[in-house]
């Protein structure tokens, strides 16, 4: 298994394990990466053909990348699925839900060696520890809200803005990309969808993940920047060329490296829109 690159990616579209139709469908969608579930959208009774259909696919490697979101490591499938998915030429990575701390991570890669993993933080615990899981050779963390917010008892926004900027903290300072927001799960209310991921952005997340095709274009125009910023960030790279120290810039604005660095990012991601 290997990892994708994921300072572009924006949109990733979750789609049930057990329905290869949508999955096919997922597949044709134009989300940077499909997720094919076989935690929360499988019915128990629907696990073990979920995953004989999941390892039929990505017997080869499909037309975008795939990460499968096994079970949770101490449940009754997450061994075998992950014994099952190693190897697999089709699997970018693998998603491991219900992450409370660093020992679930190195089980995990010793259950699967060589597999991209990423971390979903889901309970008080997983956000407390959520740095020393960025460390623990993960690709990537993310939240998984609806859990947490269930455990905390937060019914606004307010009450997952602590975990939220603790995640993203967390995974910069391990070295890690910038964190996709959790799913937004009112598919019919794109208007809200759009105004979520704008203050996501402001929060330095970077993409989302969605439950339904709709989502994904509200989803990639709110995270890509205006040609304003565009403009603005191309501006301060062209000043820092030749030059990787601090300077200023003609109109009296002082900028550092990390800034520079922000530039060079937000460019990357306007070159999504030609």
């Amino acid at each position: 298994m290997t990892a994708d690159p994921d300072d572009v990616i924006l949109t990733w579209l979750y789609a049930p394990g057990d329905r290869p139709d949508v999955v096919a469908k997922a597949l044709a969608s134009g989300a940077d990466v499909v997720i094919v579930d076989l935690e929360d959208a499988v019915a128990p009774d629907r696990k073990a053909y979920a995953l004989d259909a999941t390892a039929e696919l990505l017997a080869a490697r499909p037309p975008v990348p795939v990460h499968v979101r096994v079970n949770a490591l101490h449940g009754p499938w997450a061994r075998a699925e992950l014994a099952r998915l190693a190897g697999l030429p089709g699997v970018s990575g693998v998603r491991l839900p219900k992450v409370t701390g660093p020992e679930d991570v190195r089980e995990a890669a010793g259950l699967a060696p060589g597999a991209a993993l990423y971390a979903l933080l889901e309970s008080a615990r997983g956000v407390e520890e959520a740095y020393a899981i960025a460390r623990a050779g993960v690709h990537g963390v993310a939240l998984g809200e609806a859990d947490l917010r269930a455990e905390l008892g937060a019914s606004g926004e307010a009450g997952l803005a602590y975990a939220r900027g603790r995640v993203i903290v967390a995974a910069r300072a391990a070295g890690l990309p910038a964190p996709a927001q959790s799913v937004y799960p009112d598919v019919r209310d794109l208007a809200g969808l759009a105004r979520s991921c704008a203050a996501g952005r402001g929060l330095g997340f970077l993409g989302r993940a969605a439950i339904h095709p709709r989502q994904l274009p509200v989803i990639e125009a709110a995270f890509l920047p205006s040609e304003a910023e565009a403009g603005a960030a191309g501006e301060i790279v062209r000043a820092a060329a030749g030059d990787p120290g601090a300077l200023a810039l003609p109109d009296g604005r002082f900028v550092d490296a990390a800034v520079v660095a922000g530039a060079r990012r937000t460019l990357a991601l306007a070159a999504r829109r030609k």
